[in-house]
């Protein structure tokens, strides 16, 4: 959990809940455990890998001061094929949508920055419309095989690229197939590396190619084998002198 995560997700009626379901005490206890681990630069941030070592104080506004992303983020980032999108409508209520592409069409410029090219969807435009309204974003991108998620909250920024050729934004996913309408930039407030109860392991296709492509040379080879001997077998019967096989046998060659 960076700096910032707790300013920002954990309001007044949030710690209420916590009082109330018995969690707060245990939440409390992570928190400075991470902070500490901040502060001297070691320790993780998901309980896996290094936490950023950011040493501002941590009463620093959100707004002010921004959780940098460490190594650990930044690769996990470039690693993933989509993520969930959340923005809020001037209605009030809360939109999240799918935004996928090739992996790594999210890019991290530098250690405040998310960057990704938007792609021609439906064009009902919700999230564009919902970010001229309120630029807050919540990003949630998951790694299911692995049963692992990071959350993120930032600013967006949008510039229409539509007339600006297809080099800018399209050259960080060459050979994709899309039109690209936009480039979205997020400046990065606060993350935090989520627990993996509940998260379903699934795979994608190429994962599960990876792992079945060993499978499918063994039967290949095995059923290279397998020919091989029947050959060998039918010369040994054909040839001067063989006894006949028995009817069984003659029956499971066929």
């Amino acid at each position: 959990m960076s700096r910032n995560y707790r300013a920002i997700a954990f309001t007044e009626p949030v710690l209420e809940a916590q009082d109330q379901y018995g969690s707060r005490t245990s939440n409390d206890r992570t928190v400075r455990h991470r902070s500490g681990a901040r502060r001297s630069g070691t320790g993780a941030a998901d309980g896996t890998g290094p936490a950023p070592n950011t040493g501002a104080a941590e009463t620093d506004a959100p707004d002010r001061i921004k959780d940098p992303l460490g190594p650990d983020e930044r690769d996990f980032i470039a690693g993933r094929d989509g993520f969930y999108l959340a923005t809020v409508a001037r209605s009030g209520w809360p939109y999240v949508q799918f935004r996928g592409g090739p992996p790594g069409f999210v890019t991290s410029p530098d250690e405040h920055t998310l960057v990704w090219a938007d792609f021609r969807g439906n064009r009902q435009y919700i999230s564009t419309g919902n970010l001229a309204h309120d630029p807050r974003v919540s990003m949630i991108f998951m790694d299911y095989a692995h049963q692992v998620r990071l959350k993120v909250f930032g600013v967006a920024s949008i510039n229409d690229v539509r007339h600006q050729g297809a080099s800018s934004s399209a050259s960080a996913v060459p050979g994709y197939r899309a039109i690209v309408e936009r480039e979205v930039r997020v400046e990065v407030t606060a993350f935090d590396w989520n627990c993996p109860q509940h998260i379903t392991p699934r795979y994608t296709a190429e994962e599960v190619a990876s792992v079945l492509q060993p499978l499918r040379h063994r039967v290949d080879a095995l059923q290279a084998e397998n020919d091989l001997l029947r050959g060998q077998a039918a010369s040994l019967r054909s040839a001067p002198g063989a006894h006949p096989a028995p009817a069984r046998q003659l029956k499971e060659d066929q």
